[in-house]
């Protein structure tokens, strides 16, 4: 008798095998409840065994194959049915996740400052402690259909981190959604990568006519009388808009001020008439990062001859990246001209402010033409003469420069 009921199971485990792959969900119970029904009594039991299905599932089947379960329009699953997400089973988990993310970043999917510092594994580890069942994965997945990017986890774990990262970012949003309540401008400023002007190849590839791609020089040596471009770029958050200075020279903090005096002549002054500050977000090093006295000197000029009070934040070593600009101007930058060479001033520009995006981005662009000298000096005089204020907070890297008062 037992011998008789392994080779019943036997024969329909192989059935299965063989029809699973052809049959959906619906389907399935039906021919399981079909199989079961034949056996008769204890029916259920032996194709549970055979199929490794669970009985709940074929007494469905059999409840359908008999009619006292019925699906609309022959669909698989009731209204509703599924395995229920985890921010529905546990309610209090989107809550939770949220005020832990907070912190790190600022506002809704359109907010200036969205990124993710902390890690998923750190994010879960916190969220265990608050009695919630969740792994470091599931934590990445409802974090992306929040509209979150996880590449910055990733880039986040390169090279030594500063201990007090985490916290900058945090002052950062604290700043940016001050500016935002008032209508203040903040930008993101950078230089990016300096590219060859001429008959270059440009990484990336473009549609054409097959057996018609653009003939190139052979190797990369700057042309004297094309030389290279320094593209000096400030986005602002608030509008999605981006301004770009392209420079012919060398990348200094009196082209990068200059570069930003050029954005508040043509675009900012006109959107923001009544603002009397301004914020700006830097990375901590190049032509506007912290340690430069110049950065600072010039800032105090462009202080002075707008009447704004410039308040400054740079991004710790090491999350340069992590700069809005990055990734919602220079990303879609290169992206437009992938794969064409630039041929001349006029291209460049032609291909800057020929970027848009989805998200309504404008590009405008110039060539600036000026001159810049490497190596200038600021003395210990004229740095004190800077009407500077350090935040408590990593003076170094938070500060304000107001225009001078006048007696």
């Amino acid at each position: 008798m037992i011998r008789i009921l392994m080779d019943v199971e036997v024969t329909i485990k192989e059935k299965y095998l063989k029809i699973k792959p052809e049959l959906n969900e619906r389907s399935l119970r039906i021919w399981l409840a079909v199989e079961a029904n034949a056996l008769g009594r204890g029916g259920i039991s032996k194709v549970s065994r055979a199929t490794k299905v669970s009985r709940n599932t074929i007494l469905k089947g059999i409840k359908e194959l008999e009619g006292s379960v019925s699906l609309p329009n022959r669909r698989i699953r009731k209204i509703g049915g599924g395995r229920r997400k985890n921010t529905q089973k546990d309610q209090k988990l989107k809550e939770d996740l949220d005020l832990l993310i907070e912190p790190a970043t600022r506002g809704d999917p359109e907010s200036p400052l969205r990124w993710v510092s902390k890690s998923l594994r750190h994010i879960s580890k916190e969220l265990e402690n608050k009695k919630h069942k969740i792994s470091h994965t599931l934590v990445g997945k409802i974090l992306k259909q929040e509209g979150y990017s996880l590449q910055a986890n990733k880039k986040s774990k390169e090279g030594t981190q500063h201990p007090d990262r985490n916290a900058q970012f945090e002052h950062i949003n604290q700043i940016a959604t001050e500016f935002i309540k008032n209508g203040s401008p903040i930008i993101s400023v950078d230089t990016k990568k300096k590219e060859l002007v001429g008959d270059f190849k440009n990484t990336g590839r473009e549609w054409r006519l097959k057996g018609n791609p653009r003939i190139v020089r052979m190797h990369d040596f700057q042309l004297p009388k094309k030389g290279k471009i320094a593209p000096y770029g400030v986005y602002d958050l608030n509008r999605n808009e981006g301004w770009v200075n392209v420079g012919i020279n060398h990348d200094t903090a009196e082209f990068a001020v200059e570069s930003i005096r050029q954005w508040w002549k043509n675009l900012g002054r006109k959107k923001y008439r009544d603002s009397k500050k301004i914020f700006i977000t830097a990375d901590c090093g190049g032509s506007n990062g912290y340690r430069s006295r110049l950065w600072k000197r010039e800032l105090q000029k462009f202080a002075e001859e707008t009447g704004l009070t410039v308040a400054v934040s740079h991004f710790p070593p090491g999350t340069s990246k992590w700069n809005k600009i990055e990734h919602k101007l220079f990303s879609f930058i290169s992206m437009n001209w992938r794969g064409k060479p630039l041929y001349d001033h006029a291209t460049v520009i032609q291909l800057i402010t020929a970027t848009t995006t989805q998200s309504g981005l404008k590009v405008y662009a110039r060539i600036d033409q000026r001159k810049y000298e490497k190596g200038i000096k600021v003395t210990d005089e004229e740095l004190a003469k800077i009407n500077l204020h350090r935040n408590q907070f990593h003076g170094e890297w938070n500060y304000t420069i107001s225009p001078q008062l006048k007696n």
